[in-house]
């Protein structure tokens, strides 16, 4: 099996290089990923730069794949369309640092990786680890609870093009509960910004690291992911309202 393997957090980030420890198990591993940290980018790309793209190394000084200077969609693109001999049987984009679960799936590059690759017909898994407390996470540990989930995904033989969204719940809440398919949540987060002045005395602003969701709606994801369980999610990127466009073909229309 040949699987691509990217990231958000940077192609030097722990948990990219733990979940390919855990999936050259699978088959052979290719990395294209970031060459600096790119979180929250969400699906944007590079139209008006140059993507410098290097060689890297493994700890063993042995090709590991290519460093790009662009976002996380761009990544998957030059691997697809440049990079990669021949086409990959499976995208991975991961291990994140944090948990992409509700809306925080829009603003995720780890996601919007795993969706660039799903709009070539591959099938892609993002995968990501919560975390509770700003201390070093257990990477290795949740990418074998990764490597698990993606070979049980692989089971089923999803059709191309198939993508899924997992998260692995804080290994500090204790062992991990199990398995749950289960929506994205889509009520919104609390989020709050700290005001402060430069010594100019000019306002700027720092976002605040919490984002809570004060009322997740039951049996989705930022639910299950509370409760200790890993969820996957099976996503689309097909944003049309079905219901509101056969509404909207009713509407008399003038010019």
């Amino acid at each position: 099996m040949r699987i691509l393997l990217t990231n958000d957090d940077g192609i030097y980030a722990p948990g990219l290089r733990a979940l390919r420890t855990e999936l050259v198990k699978l088959g052979d591993v290719t990395v294209v990923a970031p060459a600096t940290e790119q979180s929250a980018v969400g699906h944007s790309i590079t139209l008006l730069a140059p993507l410098l793209v290097q060689e890297v190394l493994d700890e063993h000084n042995q090709f590991m794949g290519w460093a790009v200077e662009g976002r996380p969609a761009d990544c998957v693109k030059l691997a697809l369309l440049e990079l990669l001999p021949e086409p990959p049987d499976l995208v991975v984009s991961g291990l994140n640092a944090g948990s992409n679960a509700g809306i925080n799936v829009l603003y995720s590059g780890t996601v919007a990786a795993a969706i660039e690759a799903a709009f070539f017909r591959h099938t892609s898994i993002a995968v990501s680890l919560e975390y509770t407390k700003p201390k070093p996470l257990d990477f290795p540990q949740a990418a074998k609870l990764a490597r698990q989930v993606i070979e049980q995904i692989l089971g089923q033989r999803p059709a191309p093009g198939t993508l899924f969204n997992v998260n692995i719940p804080s290994l500090e809440k204790g062992p991990v509960r199990g398995i749950r398919t289960v929506p994205q949540n889509v009520a919104p987060y609390s989020e709050s910004f700290d005001r402060r002045l430069d010594p100019r005395g000019r306002v700027y602003f720092w976002t605040n690291p919490g984002f809570d969701c004060p009322d997740p709606h039951p049996d989705t994801d930022v639910t299950a992911l509370r409760e200790g369980y890993i969820t996957v999610t099976p996503l689309q990127f097909n944003l049309t309202h079905a219901g509101l466009l056969q509404e909207m073909n009713g509407w008399k229309w003038q010019l």
